[in-house]
């Protein structure tokens, strides 16, 4: 079992989890300073952190498996576990339904909304795999599903989502969009021979390149009016220039021609913008403002 979990954890790629999760605590400390005052409790923490895992453990093991078939074909994907054949149907299935009960208990915990939003979750969360099989705009709907986590952390501490969780929402979904744009950069040829949708296999790679500049501009964009529109402050914009300087970094080391620094910008870049935001925003609400 220890061997199929380490396969399963692999498979899923669950040191991913940084990209979102840190934004998940930003909407919980957002909530706590705009609307109840006060900084979410250990216990909250727990449950959020929790229920993001089961989250996004269910939301990529359930693309593996609707992929299986993709991956099998891809040669860049072949060897993943379920094509492989190192991990069964059964033992992923069963990692899912785990998944999806943690998530719904960890749900449980925080504000009632958040369980009754669940199946909401759950619904983007299922579709999100098949989007790529009619439309181009499957990696706005992989940021839209994604940014969920941001949005549920709010609401998590105060049971609503006023407009400037929105500007959060939408800074994540665009952010996650744009480099997801940049990934399917790599599969743009496979894509277009097997029929599937992206905008690299759609428009090309050098436009898809304007594409993850412009939706990653706009992602700043939404997070510099969270700073205008908040009480946010100095510590918090520090975070906003070091994730600017991150991003286009990103931009200057992936080339239309070159893509073999995509991983390290898809990796590490992202891991430390989203790591850098949550730490500012977390100094910035302890720091400057006392509950």
């Amino acid at each position: 079992m220890i061997a199929k979990t380490k396969i399963f954890l692999d498979m899923i790629k669950f040191e991913h989890t940084v990209f979102a999760l840190p934004f998940a605590y930003v909407g919980a400390l957002l909530a706590g300073l705009i609307q109840v005052n006060s900084l979410p409790t250990i216990t909250q923490t727990i449950w959020i952190t929790l229920a993001m895992i089961g989250a996004r453990t269910a939301a990529m093991a359930l693309n593996r498996l609707i992929d299986k078939t993709i991956d099998l074909k891809n040669p860049r994907t072949s060897m993943r576990a379920l094509p492989a054949k190192l991990i069964s149907h059964r033992t992923v299935i069963l990692f899912i339904v785990g998944s999806l009960i943690l998530l719904m208990f960890a749900a449980a915990q925080l504000h009632p909304l958040c369980l009754m939003l669940s199946p909401v979750a759950l619904f983007f969360l299922i579709t999100y795999s098949y989007t790529k099989r009619f439309t181009w705009l499957c990696h706005y709907y992989l940021g839209i599903t994604i940014a969920l986590a941001p949005l549920g952390g709010w609401i998590a501490l105060s049971g609503a989502a006023p407009w400037q969780a929105y500007l959060l929402f939408g800074a994540v979904a665009l952010w996650i969009a744009g480099f997801d744009i940049f990934y399917a950069c790599q599969d743009a040829d496979f894509d277009r021979k097997e029929g599937l949708f992206s905008i690299p296999s759609r428009f090309g790679i050098e436009t898809s390149f304007w594409f993850a500049r412009i939706t990653h501009g706009v992602a700043f964009l939404c997070l510099l009016l969270l700073y205008f529109f908040s009480p946010l402050s100095w510590i918090y914009l520090i975070g906003l220039m070091i994730s600017a300087v991150l991003l286009i970094y990103e931009h200057l080391i992936i080339k239309p021609n070159d893509l073999s620094k995509l991983n390290q910008a898809f990796f590490m870049m992202n891991g430390l913008l989203s790591v850098t935001v949550f730490v500012c925003t977390l100094l910035d609400v302890v720091i400057l403002y006392e509950f």
